[in-house]
């Protein structure tokens, strides 16, 4: 919702060191509080972007995210501290909290959820920019095809180790994802967080990047706009600009055959191993909803004694997996990178 004049012309003097900046000034303000950002994903990169975007003062961010609080995030994941997770406080409710803190000015809205190609579309209704915090390529692929068939512009990051990459697209106007990464590349060539690390400096650099390609985007400076893209190697002190034009062609199956073979859910998996991690994720069918209460008596009789659970999300041990329940049905077992395992486990726990 759109402020009334008179209400963002005192609010104005929050954001003064920034309009002082004579490619934003009061007018750029002006579009920043009026827009709407789609966030999906708030760990390293998400946490970092929310913070900048809600600190510049956007009129509304709705985070999206599938994931809980863990004690490894806190070195590089700026929004949660020791108490969200002794809270049991999911990410994206973790987040909301803080950023309405920063500033009440902004409306942010926290889902828990799985952005999928059931839901990505209603997920960013309304929305003039979306912004890439995950850390997978099915997701990003999913955002591209979002971006293309509805013609907006969306910011693809990403970072392991010391290596970062940042690509603004505008579709109709740069290549898409899939005209520079025709194909996610395979798991043996793919290091994630989890198997290669990362330096909180680098998530830093990456989203700072970002987060001034969306600024430049939302204040409607699109002739400003980067669209190479950045790679550095921040530990060998190497950083490159890499034109992609070139790269943007009639045989694209997205932005130039406009074949959205992701959004339509033809690539889709009900089951996802998480990005680096000994875990696996399973998606129930479309409208699923759990009663923790329920469940929570079912695996206390099933004697299962070590059952928590609050507002959020469901916590037990079955059969030796860390399993993470949340109220859409989807849940998130630790210990195995099989899915036929998880699968079981969770058909024998929690239902079908």
């Amino acid at each position: 919702m759109i402020r009334q004049t008179s209400d963002l012309n005192s609010s104005l003097s929050r954001y003064s060191r920034q309009i002082l900046f004579t490619p934003i000034g009061e007018e750029g303000q002006r579009r920043l509080s009026a827009s709407r950002v789609l966030l999906v994903g708030c760990g390293a990169l998400g946490t970092h972007l929310a913070d900048t975007l809600v600190r510049a003062g956007v009129g509304f961010l709705r985070i999206v995210d599938r994931d809980y609080i863990e004690p490894n995030n806190l070195q590089r994941q700026i929004l949660f501290d020791e108490d969200d997770i002794a809270a049991g406080l999911p990410k994206a409710e973790a987040a909301r909290r803080k950023l309405q803190r920063i500033n009440s000015q902004v409306t942010v809205e926290g889902l828990v959820a799985d952005a999928n190609y059931r839901n990505i579309e209603q997920l960013a209704e309304g929305a003039d920019l979306l912004l890439d915090g995950t850390d997978n390529f099915e997701t990003r692929y999913l955002m591209n095809d979002l971006a293309v068939k509805t013609h907006r512009p969306w910011i693809y990051g990403a970072c392991v180790g010391a290596t970062g990459l940042c690509l603004p697209i505008l579709p109709d106007d740069s290549p898409c994802l899939r005209c520079v990464f025709e194909q996610a590349p395979p798991p043996e060539m793919n290091p994630t967080c989890d198997t290669a690390g990362i330096l909180s400096p680098v998530v830093s650099i990456v989203a700072a990047h970002q987060a001034l390609e969306a600024i430049k985007i939302l204040t409607g400076h699109l002739e400003a706009v980067d669209r190479r893209l950045l790679h550095f190697d921040a530990w060998q002190n190497r950083c490159v600009h890499l034109s992609v034009a070139a790269a943007k062609t009639a045989d694209c199956p997205c932005c130039g055959q406009r074949q959205f073979d992701h959004l339509a859910g033809k690539l889709a998996a009900g089951t996802t191993t998480l990005c680096g991690r000994n875990a696996v994720q399973l998606t129930p069918a479309e409208g699923t909803r759990v009663d923790f209460t329920a469940i929570a008596a079912k695996l206390r009789a099933a004697g299962i004694a070590d059952v928590r659970h609050n507002a959020f999300m469901l916590k037990a041990t079955l059969d030796g997996l860390d399993a993470t329940l949340f109220p859409d049905g989807r849940a998130i077992l630790a210990g195995t990178q099989q899915p036929d395992q998880a699968r079981t486990v969770y058909a024998r726990y929690i239902g079908s």
